[in-house]
């Protein structure tokens, strides 16, 4: 089974931005009801997509205030242990962070860490790539990031 995921915020500054888990910079971050990590909001709808769960909204709605300000990893855990008691397991992650700047060079590999600590998978399986989009539209504007994210379950046997 696979599952496509896509998200996007806007920025604010004064707030951490949060990228996989790992904190990227405190100059600037997204505007949301949780911590705003893109990436991990990507990689969960594209998750619930694979295992026919629906999708993050509907797991951890922004109208409950539970999750204001909330750690998105908390929500990448609940989800892993959703899919996997459907019996279901990760066999891969591909994703695309769309930004103009920072530039994530030096984040890729702790993002891949991260991600797959939390997902329970070996890192070779995570793949991240960092993107500009040239200028053009909110991101280009540098009013935001969007992180399109897929992966790839199994049936345990």
């Amino acid at each position: 089974m696979v599952g496509f995921g896509y998200d996007s915020h806007r920025f604010e500054e004064g707030k951490p931005l949060m990228i996989g888990g790992i904190k990227i910079t405190d100059e600037f971050g997204c505007v949301s009801h949780s911590d705003g990590d893109t990436f991990i909001h990507a990689l969960c709808d594209a998750l619930l997509g694979a295992a026919g769960l629906g999708d993050i909204g509907e797991k951890f709605p922004d109208t409950d205030h539970i999750y204001e300000d909330y750690d998105s990893t908390l929500f990448l855990i609940e989800i892993v242990e959703l899919i996997e008691s459907h019996g279901f397991s990760i066999v891969n992650i591909d994703s695309t962070i769309v930004l103009e700047k920072p530039k994530l060079i030096e984040f890729k590999e702790q993002i891949r860490r991260e991600i797959s600590e939390l997902c329970r998978i070996p890192m070779a399986r995570v793949n991240v790539k960092a993107k500009t989009n040239e200028g053009m539209g909110f991101v280009g504007r540098l009013e935001g990031i969007a992180v399109y994210c897929i992966c790839e379950l199994k049936e345990k046997q």
